[in-house]
């Protein structure tokens, strides 16, 4: 079905928001980063809405009187895509989705990018009880959409998801979510060879709690940025430091799942080596303090002639999808790999050594210090196997190549349309944002995210 754009009134839009122009023919929510309120009435052939209004950037809210679909935008975001760091970047939308105590997750819904409503109590907020992932949507030179393996990253969340005693998503409602936020958000996937998007699914438990225990609802939410290097060295080598006094896991703890704990936990150590003009920290094991484990947020490789070895994952590694992505490429090209104990001593005796993780992709390591020793590698260049597995891989990634590995998705739009589903709400519903005793669960049978404050 194709809407028609019928009333418009706006003041212009901050820089990297969508072209006035571009909402017609099709209907597009405004971007959250515009400073003025902007009001759209939308007409249809075969049946019209009274309206459908969204404020900016105050209190998010959408009131529709029937679900819509309108189709991606085709532009790219007016962005700085030569200088595009690793940080966060608002884009047009979210997907978000909500499970009760029978443990299945609702149908999601695609939301204007916001702010989100938790009680002080959320599970999330008092016990830690949540998880989230990684991946990333890249554009082709034909302006296709490829993601990497969302079906890993669908496995990955559900196996984490036992260990903190939560529900989660279906591989097939996951690997759907994703495709909706990414389309939803098409314009802001970065020009081939200038980045990519990158997406973040979030599980949490956002029901009220005081005695520990699970919480009693979950919400299951993606939000997307679009990302440059991780490393501001970008492929050039990046130098670690081994860390003697913190460790990252312990056996039977929870190092080998992606839950939001383990990572505030490596910030101190993480701030102290950046603060001597370190990249980043590479942990030991907490039982013999002699065996690598991994960086901050991804796997280590040791590379000694033809042989590369990588930690072994015994329940304090995180499983990387980047990891196992590049050991098949390593295997198809030769090399022989090994995921076993791999000592410090190794390390410093290492031809070459490199990391990787969705947010590196593959990050070479020019040098490692260790009790006050540093070794480096290569004359600080970077080596010819982190070289040669980047391109591999990245070159797959990017659909340079055919993907002989089967690994990448095509998002596919519905006749150049993509369906996508807002928020209903009945038009005749009384809008009670302004008043201090409407419930959350009012709030929630509305349809109505108002926790975001006026910004000054």
């Amino acid at each position: 079905m194709e809407l028609r754009l019928a009333s418009l009134s706006a003041a212009p839009p901050l820089p990297g928001c969508l072209p006035r122009h571009s909402l017609s023919p099709c209907l597009k929510v405004p971007c959250s980063r515009c400073s003025d309120p902007l009001s759209t009435d939308i007409q249809s052939p075969i049946y019209s809405t009274p309206s459908l209004s969204y404020k900016v950037p105050g209190t998010r809210r959408c009131h529709a009187s029937v679900a819509t679909s309108y189709m991606e935008t085709s532009e790219v975001a007016d962005l700085d895509w030569e200088n595009l760091g690793f940080g966060l970047i608002d884009t047009d939308f979210m997907y978000v989705a909500k499970c009760g105590p029978d443990g299945i997750f609702s149908k999601g819904e695609i939301l204007p990018f916001g702010h989100i409503a938790l009680s002080p109590s959320a599970g999330v907020l008092n016990y830690g009880q949540g998880l989230f992932e990684g991946l990333k949507a890249y554009r082709k030179t034909d302006g296709s959409i490829l993601l990497f393996r969302p079906e890993e990253n669908a496995i990955r969340m559900i196996t984490g998801a036992e260990r903190m005693c939560m529900p989660a998503p279906t591989v097939e409602q996951f690997i759907d979510a994703v495709k909706q936020t990414v389309l939803a958000n098409k314009r802001w996937v970065p020009p081939t060879g200038k980045g990519s998007l990158y997406i973040r699914p979030l599980l949490m438990g956002s029901g009220a709690v005081l005695g520990l225990a699970p919480a009693p609802e979950y919400t299951f939410i993606i939000f997307v940025s679009p990302v440059g290097n991780y490393f501001k060295e970008g492929l050039s080598p990046i130098n670690l430091i081994v860390e003697d006094k913190f460790h990252r896991a312990s056996p039977g703890g929870t190092g080998g799942v992606k839950t939001i704990g383990n990572y505030a936990s490596v910030l101190k150590a993480q701030k102290i080596a950046k603060g001597k003009g370190y990249s980043d920290v590479l942990y030991l094991d907490a039982v013999h303090d002699k065996y690598l484990e991994e960086v901050s947020s991804c796997n280590i490789f040791v590379v000694k002639g033809n042989v590369i070895s990588t930690p072994a994952i015994k329940g304090t590694i995180l499983p990387g999808i980047t990891r196992k992505s590049i050991i098949e490429v390593a295997q198809s090209k030769g090399f022989k790999v090994e995921e076993r104990l791999v000592s410090v001593d190794e390390l410093l005796d290492a031809d070459e050594v490199f990391c990787t993780g969705t947010a590196v992709v593959v990050s070479p390591v020019g040098s490692i210090t260790y009790l006050g020793k540093r070794v480096e590698y290569g004359n600080q260049g970077v080596g010819v196997v982190s070289q040669q597995l980047h391109k591999s891989l990245t070159s797959l990634q990017m659909g340079v190549v055919e993907d002989c590995m089967g690994w990448t998705v095509q998002l596919e739009s519905v006749g150049s349309a993509a369906k996508i589903q807002i928020r209903r709400q009945r038009s005749d519903q009384p809008d009670h944002s302004n008043s201090p005793r409407q419930t959350l669960e009012e709030r929630r049978g509305e349809g109505i995210r108002d926790s975001e404050q006026s910004r000054p």
